[in-house]
């Protein structure tokens, strides 16, 4: 009994929980990207490459024999991997950005330090001066 009351503490800490979403809407969020890659960003840049795609290009190792399929060294799927994943670094890397110069935007100036005592009687001392200059 005393190691399901131990397990119940340990799900439901703060920190157990936030993970648990963390998670969730990270899995979310990587089908948003691959999807702004996959449907958006790759067909722009095929259409400036000239549609070039990577993921048909293999060596043959082995040639079929039969019924038996042929062996392939799928080079190209890799180097379309390395692509797409530069891509989507990338597109986070933007996002990212773009979010840290939405919370720099939020976050206020600090106030001006308040003055120092001294700086406070001066001002007081500077404007008794003026008044008694402008007096008759």
């Amino acid at each position: 009994m005393s190691m399901l009351k131990e397990f119940r503490e340990f799900a439901m800490r703060g920190n157990v929980i936030d993970l648990a979403v963390g998670v969730v809407i990270g899995a979310a969020f990587g089908k948003i990207v691959s999807s702004l890659v996959a449907d958006v960003i790759t067909p722009v840049i095929g259409v400036l490459v000239g549609g070039v795609d990577f993921s048909d290009l293999a060596i043959t190792l082995k040639a079929a024999a039969g019924d038996t399929p042929a062996v392939l060294l799928n080079y190209g799927k890799f180097l379309q991997s390395i692509f797409d994943f530069i891509i989507i670094a990338f597109a986070i890397f933007l996002f990212i950005k773009g979010v840290n110069r939405l919370h720099k935007k939020k976050a206020a100036e600090p106030a001006p330090p308040a003055p120092s005592a001294q700086e406070v009687l001066l001002t007081e001392i500077r404007d008794l001066l003026k008044q008694q200059r402008s007096a008759p």
